[in-house]
């Protein structure tokens, strides 16, 4: 069964709209723990956006599961990293003028570089994950440059606007994952995924975990965190079967 982590960097953009200290998304993290969340997720991004250093310090010190550190591949960021020891950093593209995260890393072309940063983190025993498209050639860049996981990029099948097209990008999702499984990477799964998408890809057996933020945030300021946590953790499960034995 995958597991979910929870993105909580959308708690800090609430907070930050107004410049106060709430709502705090160390609290938000222990709930999702609490409401059965197997991993916390943020993004420190350089123009400090939403989580802020203070953010990514707390939450080291208080999550119970396995914090995921999203960043790109700077000095500043890998000095952070090092420092703090998340459990899991994930490399991601980044660009001042994206409102989130487009697309995955362009591995090919960057291999070198990655290979340098991904073995400063395995030297400090932390893991490291890349943020890819679902395409084979990234897959196998990712292995060569001896990443530990990948994160596939579900953005084009979550905005997928028709059957056939959210079907096409599942295939080469799925496609990617299998390959990257192969090949022995972990694979998780992350952008745009919903309550109303995300059981398409919950018996995918490749994907070890799904990395949800903005649609809990969303479904927490009507319901609460814990429940919303709750109901994408159900979703989940009721996904991994449903697929395989039909309503």
């Amino acid at each position: 069964m995958a597991k979910l982590a929870v993105n909580v960097d959308h708690v800090a953009t609430l907070r930050q709209a107004r410049r106060t200290e709430e709502p705090d998304p160390v609290t938000a993290a222990a709930l999702a723990e609490l409401a059965g969340a197997q991993g916390i997720v943020i993004h420190l991004r350089e123009d400090r956006r939403h989580i802020q250093e203070r953010d990514l310090n707390l939450l080291r010190q208080t999550v119970k599961t396995k914090l995921n550190l999203a960043m790109a591949a700077t000095q500043e960021t890998l000095k952070i990293a090092l420092s703090v020891k998340p459990d899991m950093v994930t490399l991601v593209p980044e660009r001042r003028e994206e409102r989130i995260t487009e697309g995955g890393l362009e591995v090919q072309l960057s291999r070198e570089n990655l290979k340098k940063y991904i073995r400063l983190f395995k030297d400090a025993d932390i893991m490291v994950s890349l943020l890819i498209n679902a395409d084979l050639d990234q897959v196998k860049a990712a292995q060569w440059v001896e990443t530990d996981y990948i994160q596939v990029h579900t953005g084009p099948f979550c905005e997928a606007l028709t059957i056939s097209q959210r079907q096409e990008e599942f295939d080469r999702i799925q496609n990617a994952v299998k390959l990257a499984h192969k090949v022995g990477l972990g694979v998780n799964a992350g952008h745009g995924l919903n309550y109303r998408n995300i059981v398409w890809l919950a018996d995918v057996a490749e994907i070890e975990g799904f990395n949800v933020g903005h649609a809990i945030v969303a479904r927490a300021v009507l319901v609460g965190f814990e429940r919303a946590v709750r109901e994408m953790v159900g979703l989940i499960t009721w996904g991994a079967t449903w697929r395989r034995t039909g309503p």
